[in-house]
């Protein structure tokens, strides 16, 4: 894939994340309270269900269990945990935590995969974390526990989500929306006992609430989604971890658009170095240099070692 390719598929795939950063607005102000579970469910479970209906593909064989651990993943505890937080922090300040996932990320790819640890792809790391620190420097806030333990879970739920929905791929012949449909469902699933335990279902559900579901079950999960696993196939696991940090981002900009919250120079300079750190993630193009070149570097073998470093 071109340079040129490579970038444009990080901006679509960062339309993911963006879309997510919203989620803490929304919850905030259009769902019912103290609900993350029900959130959850709602959010994953109706959207792949009516996803399946279009696609009309099942999961077999290896694909049963994977899906179920995918989805467990990338959907149903992901989704709780990001919720838990919502409920529990501001939103900055949850995205700040959650930030430590590219760092996961690193890691797991290395191990899993086998991609290589490069010093840019340290320096993104931290870069995207210090940036996120910048992004949501609103002064000391009282911080929740419990809601610091569910983002930095939920930071590494989606970091071994992403490693293995790469070192998986997805079955020859099944869409991408197939694929998406399956995760959300067995999210879904495995949220829904503990929702109907746990919460159960509000007395009253207000427009505004059904409003509120509606978009997380569209543009929140099944759009969202479909361009986020699409991402992952297309780039390496910490070009697209990295991407996430563009979350707190968008929560950052609508706090300050619709709940009156500050937004500094500073927290500019952190919206900069964000974009700076997600673009020195992103996997160079590698140039064979001819069959006489001693290097090897144009072996093929070689170049796909290349490539799997970047």
């Amino acid at each position: 894939m071109n340079s040129g390719r490579q970038l444009l598929t990080a901006g679509v795939t960062a339309l993911a994340p963006a879309i997510w950063g919203t989620t803490y607005l929304v919850t905030t102000e259009w769902l019912p309270p103290d609900r993350p579970l029900l959130a959850a469910t709602v959010r994953a479970l109706p959207a792949g269900l009516i996803l399946l209906t279009f696609t009309r593909t099942l999961p077999t064989g290896i694909w049963l269990w994977r899906a179920l651990v995918l989805g467990t993943l990338n959907i149903g505890a992901f989704n709780f945990l990001l919720f838990v937080a919502a409920y529990r922090l501001p939103g900055g300040i949850a995205g700040m935590i959650t930030s430590a996932q590219p760092m996961f990320v690193l890691v797991l790819a290395a191990l899993l995969i086998g991609d290589r640890i490069r010093y840019a792809h340290v320096a993104a790391c931290v870069l995207g974390a210090g940036g996120v620190v910048l992004l949501v420097s609103r002064g000391a806030a009282a911080l929740d526990l419990v809601g610091v333990a569910a983002a930095l879970a939920g930071a590494a739920c989606m970091a071994t989500g992403i490693t293995l929905t790469k070192l998986w791929g997805r079955p020859d012949g099944v869409g991408i929306l197939s694929f998406t449909a399956w995760q959300l469902i067995a999210g879904g699933l495995v949220l829904l006992p503990f929702t109907l335990s746990l919460e159960g279902l509000p007395s009253t559900i207000s427009g505004t609430n059904i409003i509120g579901f509606g978009y997380l079950m569209s543009l929140g999960a099944v759009i969202s989604y479909a361009i986020w696993f699409r991402g992952i196939e297309k780039l390496p696991a910490l070009a697209v971890s990295v991407l996430a940090l563009g979350s707190p981002i968008v929560a950052t900009l609508l706090g300050y658009l619709f709940l009156h919250q500050t937004l500094s120079i500073l927290q500019m300079v952190g919206v900069l170095v964000i974009i700076g750190a997600a673009l020195l993630a992103q996997p160079r193009p590698v140039h064979p240099r001819g069959p006489h070149d001693s290097s090897g570097s144009g072996n093929p073998a070689v170049l796909e070692l290349n490539r799997r470093g970047q």
